[in-house]
């Protein structure tokens, strides 16, 4: 029996519909990515299948008794003296009946609450919006729900705080998640589910999966869209022809043309994309920056300590690690803006740097959006010439109404896309993003990537985004511990390969910098060779892997073809479970390939 059934659901916003006649089923042990454009609706459909929003019109089945866990993409903890006692009244935890039943729910909130790194004694009212997701992240784990509902859970979170959290997710009944990072609906994903112009459409398999066959269709969609288009025009032309062809008309044709100038209406037009450009501006000099022993701490802790760092025009530096270790102070330090405890920073010539923050303090709340863009002038001046400030926006995806609202009234997604628009309106040559992939929808992202990596300037970017890192950067800066950093070629999956076992792989998963000990750091580190069993191991991984990958393309293609969906439900479920079986073993032994073969290298030195 479908744990849950929507049918022909229809949700509309004002004049805009959210879902029209959306139908999907879901089977236990799915694990569903849910995508599609920024405001296309999908926090809505969440609410609707969570019971917090009434559909306007069609069905929601739900299995009797299902449990559903939410976790909002900016949930409001409940006031209360700590942390800990608001997710208590946010759980309804103290209302169970049974007694037993309740202290296990309120054992297992105070260790996830530990598990996501957070001070049950906090008060929620200080709670900052990271604190707060993690909170309800930590509820939503401890009530061990039927179904859990996630809303862009990676947003506050670092990379190794996503790993864990993906780790949890996969060890789930059943969830729906609505995410940016591609690389966790990548490896947590059982089947992708897209928002497109108010319909469902599903796809099985995970992300990369779904983008092989979303490429397909739609190039076949704009093939045929054009065919149908050419067919219109000329029913059109033939029926405004002289009075004579009027008199011999043929009435069969005259009804075709009224049904497709209604179907040619109700066609609703693929979302406009943002067009990014970025102007590099006046060439920077050989040398953007160059810091020589820069150290730097607070409260008598070294967040840097004796780095020494060449920053060389057309670099593409990404910059990782655990929240709090300091990225952003260091991004402060290479610009100048920070004055270092010790040792010497030295900028280069005609730097012109532009900096996204994190925060979004850059931009006034009580400006209007226009007024943001361009101060007391109706153009912007580009790199390729001037260009009105409604045009500009619309570029960004502003339609003129709302270039007068102010900033305050925007949503994080369009605050995002505004400081980006701003940011992108001033030609730079040193271009610093500071966590600039939150609040953005998958095809925002991509299109992002494409800019960047064209831009022909310096970039600095600090991103908890594997994927995007991946994509944009070209090395990457990540802390050692104890204010060491050590800079590494590639994105973050070269680093990962790059850095050492236990700091690459137990420390991170553990959301722990640093805890590596001296002797692994660097110093008299202990010779161990593999055993006969694992050099055996190390030697039949490849084949396994190869041999999961290969039945892993077998079963994404049977899924794909076109009579699959008439398969009993039974075999459908079957063939799902066991694509995500292989992808949970590609992930162990992978993982244990790259362990085994580090193992290997050490004892080789």
């Amino acid at each position: 029996m479908p744990l849950l059934t929507l049918a022909d659901a229809q949700l509309s916003y004002g004049e805009l519909p959210l879902l029209d006649r959306a139908s999907f089923v879901m089977e236990a042990g799915e694990r569903i990515g849910l995508i599609g454009r920024n405001g296309t609706g999908k926090s809505s459909l969440l609410g609707a299948i969570a019971g917090t929003l009434e559909l306007d019109d069609g069905e929601l089945r739900r299995n009797e008794g299902l449990r559903v866990a939410l976790v909002e993409q900016e949930p409001r903890l409940p006031h209360a003296p700590t942390v800990r006692a608001s997710l208590l009244l946010r759980g309804h935890i103290p209302s169970i009946h049974d007694e037993r039943e309740r202290w296990q729910a309120e054992a297992r909130l105070t260790e996830f609450l530990h598990r996501f790194g957070l001070d049950e004694s906090l008060s929620p009212d200080a709670a900052s919006g990271g604190e707060a997701k993690r909170a309800a992240l930590a509820l939503a784990f401890a009530l061990q729900p039927d179904l859990l509902l996630l809303d862009e859970p990676t947003n506050h979170l670092d990379i190794s705080g996503i790993e864990q959290l993906e780790a949890l997710v996969l060890r789930q009944p059943a969830a729906i998640v609505v995410t940016h990072d591609r690389a966790f609906l990548d490896r947590v994903c059982t089947r992708i589910l897209e928002l497109d112009r108010g319909m469902l459409r599903s796809y099985p398999g995970n992300y990369s999966s779904y983008e092989r066959v979303k490429a397909g269709e739609l190039a076949a969609e704009v093939v045929a869209q054009r065919k149908f288009d050419r067919f219109w025009a000329q029913e059109e032309a033939w029926i405004r022809k002289g009075i004579e062809a009027r008199r011999t008309r043929n009435e069969g044709r005259v009804t075709r043309l009224e049904r497709l100038r209604e179907e040619r209406a109700a066609r609703r037009e693929r979302l406009g994309s943002v067009k990014l450009t970025l102007g590099a501006g006046l060439r920077s000099g050989k040398l953007v920056a160059e810091l020589t022993g820069v150290s730097k701490s607070y409260a008598g802790r070294p967040i840097v300590k004796d780095l020494d760092l060449l920053v060389s025009r057309g670099d593409r530096m990404g910059l990782v690690g655990a929240n709090g270790a300091g990225k952003t102070t260091l991004l402060k330090l290479i610009l100048g803006t920070l004055a270092p405890d010790a040792g010497r920073v030295r900028l280069g010539a005609n730097v012109v740097p532009a900096y996204f923050d994190q925060m979004r303090e850059a931009l006034d709340p009580e400006k209007t959006v226009a007024e943001t863009i361009s101060p007391g002038s109706d153009w912007v001046e580009l790199a390729g010439g001037r260009k009105h400030v409604m045009s500009y926006l619309g570029d960004f995806l502003f339609p003129p109404r709302r270039a007068q609202s102010t900033v305050r009234m925007l949503s994080g997604g369009e605050r995002n896309r505004l400081l980006l628009a701003r940011l992108f309106a001033r030609p730079a040559n040193v271009l610093v993003l500071d966590e600039p992939t939150n609040d953005l929808d998958i095809e925002s992202l991509e299109l992002l990537e494409a800019a960047l990596q064209d831009y022909e300037g310096t970039l600095l970017l600090v991103s908890h985004d594997r994927s995007f890192l991946d994509n944009v950067v070209t090395q990457t800066l990540a802390p050692e511990g104890g204010g060491a950093w050590k800079e590494y070629v590639g994105g973050y999956t070269d680093y990962i390969r790059q850095s050492p076992p236990l700091r690459g792989g137990v420390a991170r998963s553990a959301g722990v910098v640093g805890v590596a000990s001296d002797a692994s750091r660097g110093g008299e580190r202990k010779r161990t060779k593999l055993s006969y069993k694992e050099t055996r191991e190390l030697e039949s991984l490849p084949k396994e892997i190869e041999s999961l990958e290969a039945e892993q393309q077998a079963l994404v293609a049977k899924m794909h073809a076109p009579e699959y969906y008439r398969q009993p439900p039974d075999a459908m479920r079957a063939d799902q479970k066991r694509n995500g079986e292989i992808d949970a073993l590609l992930m162990q032994k992978l993982e244990r390939w790259e362990a085994l073969e580090a193992k290997a290298k050490a004892a080789a030195s």
